[in-house]
């Protein structure tokens, strides 16, 4: 175990390193810098000056020589200053984290907990009404574009209703955790509803093959209760690849939902990361690209460890 943890470990660093070096070749090369931003917006702003900030900053030495000066400082936890916010990266990037963690972490978890039960119920009874009903629920979240079902939740509950709030984080001014968790609920409730089908659709799916394996059949031929054969048999098996795809989801849903955060004025990672791209902000987008990246690693990570504990055959040994 311990061996198999430490090469994962490295194998994730050597992913973050490779990706570190790509973002920032791609930051790099795109057209403009952050002083060429400031001087076309000040046209007092002279070629001397530009040269003196240009040197000030850096971004007057060759891009290789910028990335090995920016992995240097990263390694002791420097990870430079936001061009945007003016303040270090990472304080602009933990309120943003904590505000992603409570978005993605309650519709990951709302979406898991209809869907894997609605999904093992449909594959239970195939063809039947129940499993129209599910499937009909499924494909509806799927064909479902989230601009539209985001303005269709605020113009229902709150333009209509007055029941909640339109969008935000919280009322300006703080209104304590029940405010909270009111800008909460819609933004929640879009991404539940475009999660669970997908997952729906993946554990039925699992659950039809896991149901067809010949040792089901001989669970039954033994005269296991259904419930027994259903749960103790067919889920532990039907779940290995349903968890391949929980662990993807995580790690994407973590790397924000950038259309559900716009139109519910959220302020996410997802935001966070396509406006720093835009503003040339690159110690910003870099970081939160990187985060991204190491939130799928650790997924991806854990599903493996899941599947272990549902199948024992499964063990840890370095490739």
């Amino acid at each position: 175990m311990l061996r198999y943890l430490v090469q994962r470990a490295l194998e994730a660093l050597a992913v973050l390193l490779l990706m570190s070096f790509v973002i920032y070749l791609l930051l790099g090369l795109m057209p403009g810098d952050p002083i060429d931003l400031m001087a076309s917006g000040d046209p007092r702003i002279t070629p001397a000056d530009i040269a003196r900030l240009k040197a000030l900053y850096g971004l007057d030495r060759p891009l290789l020589e910028r990335y090995g000066h920016w992995l240097a400082g990263s390694l002791t936890g420097d990870f430079g200053y936001s061009r945007i916010h003016a303040v270090p990266v990472l304080e602009v990037l933990a309120p943003r984290l904590v505000n992603t963690v409570w978005l993605m972490g309650l519709s990951f978890l709302l979406a898991c907990l209809i869907a894997l039960p609605a999904g093992v119920l449909a594959a239970v009874r195939p063809q039947g009404w129940l499993d129209y009903g599910i499937n009909l629920v499924a494909f509806a979240g799927l064909s479902l574009p989230s601009f539209w079902l985001g303005i269709l939740l605020i113009l229902l509950f709150s333009v209509e209703l007055g029941w909640l709030p339109a969008g935000g984080v919280g009322t300006v001014g703080g209104g304590g955790l029940g405010d909270r968790i009111l800008h909460l609920i819609l933004p929640v409730l879009a991404l539940t509803l475009l999660t669970t089908g997908r997952l729906i659709r993946f554990t039925r799916g699992a659950m039809i093959e896991a149901l067809r394996q010949n040792h089901i059949r001989t669970a039954r031929a033994k005269g296991l209760a259904p419930a027994a054969v259903v749960l103790r048999h067919a889920v532990p098996n039907a779940m290995i690849p349903v968890v391949t795809v929980l662990a993807l989801d995580f790690g994407s849903l973590f790397s924000g939902a950038l259309v559900i955060e716009t139109i519910f004025a959220y302020q996410g990672m997802g935001k966070l990361i396509y406006d720093a791209i835009l503003g040339n902000d690159y110690n910003l987008a870099l970081v939160g690209l990187l985060f991204a990246t190491l939130l799928t690693l650790l997924s991806n990570l854990a599903a493996d460890l899941v599947y272990a504990w549902l199948d024992p055959r499964i063990a840890y040994a370095p490739a």
